[in-house]
């Protein structure tokens, strides 16, 4: 899967190298050198399929091909770089992050409207997604959460002891890694990652879009709501993650729920949630990494996975109260475990699936149903619906290859190589999908333009 990404992005320029110069994410780096908001239910698989590697365990066909396929930007820093209008291609024989096996077809697969192939069109899951792990597998548990922030795994690497996000020792290296993670607007429009910053014509450097949790508000950027998870199949879902702080950006992992829960005991035994979601799987990627995402302890040895989930609680850093601006006084449920954990203290902790399900989708209507943000909406029910509201469950868990759906969501389709020249934006809010974003020419060092027979030796741009 790796290699035919990198090698159809790879062949789009030569690969350019920089370091990142800061562990404060708003500092400047210096070069050194939508989905589908219904879900499909497919059919299990024989669990006698074979694995990932084969090549019919791929998960989409060449009818699936993703929207990367123009999204490659030249090397060349005073080049234009695609807008996200022309980033989702039809075309089987141009998508460079398919792990496909290649058919005769040539036709392109059904796309949303955000440009990415309907879940349809991906085929169906590999049946390794939810073979019986529970015999091999560490143990671990989720919470869960949705700040709705720019994603840790949305910025670049801030140094050298930075071992969470991409590589960017050079562009191989970082698209191997899944580039930087998908971050959208107000609006929930993709854009850019990370931008030039405040250059000059003796100086270049890039900065990352700001998030919408700082003072930014309503003019930063957010995670993009197709991050909320999805059901595939009955017994299958994917979604994404906050890992701990040793977790590496875009890693993906199997999860088999096991009927139990965090802190249980004789005398708190699983409840029904619990029960119910026994034996479902889902396939998780890590698009941010928590300070306070707890390790492993000696029963639970693969320790905490946070799972993204509109109204999972907005934690300590709250943009989704701004996204989704109700007002002051409008409940979000608890900080930490939202609408379940307000469902909790009005209902009990004992009360029956149905209860809790249906207190929770009264809480999902009445805070995404008029937002214009569907994904947030068809995440929050999922949880009721999919996740059977289960409260802090455990599973089994071990790492597998990732599947084309979550790489597509995950991967930024601006900043597909270390350079840009996509100008600074400092209010993100009026971004609309196709919108050609300002550029400036840019050059190496020792290669500016000579003015008045002398030619600056550094790095800059033309800021005129």
């Amino acid at each position: 899967m790796k290699k035919v990404l990198l090698s159809s992005l790879l062949a789009a320029g030569a690969c350019a190298m920089f370091n990142a110069c800061s562990d404060d994410p708003s500092s400047l780096l210096t070069p050194s050198a939508a989905t589908s908001s219904s879900s499909v239910v497919w059919e299990e698989q024989s669990s006698s399929s074979v694995g990932l590697n084969s090549s019919s365990s791929n998960l989409a066909s060449s009818s699936a091909d993703g929207p990367l396929s123009s999204a490659t930007s030249s090397s060349n820093v005073g080049d234009q770089p695609a807008s996200s209008s022309a980033n989702s291609s039809s075309s089987s024989v141009d998508n460079p992050v398919s792990s496909a096996t290649e058919s005769s077809s040539s036709k392109g697969p059904e796309l949303d409207a955000s440009g990415f192939p309907t879940l349809e069109s991906y085929g169906a899951p590999p049946a390794v997604y939810t073979k019986d792990i529970s015999a091999t597998a560490k143990r671990g548990w989720n919470t869960r959460y949705w700040d709705a922030c720019k994603p840790h795994c949305s910025w670049l690497k801030e140094s050298s002891n930075d071992k969470t996000r991409a590589d960017t020792s050079s562009n191989e290296a970082y698209l191997a890694d899944y580039a930087t993670a998908r971050n959208c607007n107000i609006h929930d429009v993709e854009v850019p990652t990370f931008t030039l910053g405040n250059v000059s014509k003796a100086w270049l450097g890039y900065e990352g879009t700001r998030s919408a949790c700082g003072d930014e508000k309503e003019k930063g950027v957010f995670t993009c709501t197709d991050m909320a998870p999805i059901q595939v199949t009955e017994n299958l879902s994917y979604g994404y993650v906050a890992g701990t702080a040793d977790s590496k950006c875009g890693k993906c992992y199997h999860l088999q729920y096991d009927g139990h829960f965090r802190n249980e005991m004789e005398n708190n035994p699983p409840r029904e949630t619990h029960k119910a979601l026994k034996g479902k799987h889902m396939i998780v990627m890590a698009s941010n990494i928590g300070m306070d995402v707890a390790g492993g302890d000696a029963s639970l040895p693969a320790g905490q996975f946070d799972l993204m989930v509109p109204g999972g609680g907005v934690g300590a850093f709250d943009a989704l109260s701004t996204q989704v601006n109700k007002g002051a006084g409008f409940n979000w449920g608890a900080g930490f475990g939202g609408f379940l954990t307000e469902c909790q203290n009005q209902l009990g902790y004992d009360a029956t699936l149905a209860e809790y399900q249906t207190c929770i989708k009264g809480m999902c209507d009445a805070a995404f149903g008029d937002a214009g943000l569907p994904n947030l909406l068809r995440g929050c029910h999922w949880f009721a619906d999919w996740y059977m509201a289960a409260d802090n469950p455990t599973y089994y868990i071990e790492e597998v290859e990732c599947p084309q759906y979550l790489i597509d969501h995950y991967m930024t389709r601006f900043n597909t190589t270390l350079e840009t020249n996509i100008k600074k934006v400092t209010d993100w809010s009026t971004y609309k999908e196709g919108d050609v974003l300002d550029t400036l020419h840019c050059w190496k060092a020792g290669e500016a333009p000579a003015e008045n027979g002398w030619q600056n030796p550094s790095a800059g741009c033309d800021v005129k």
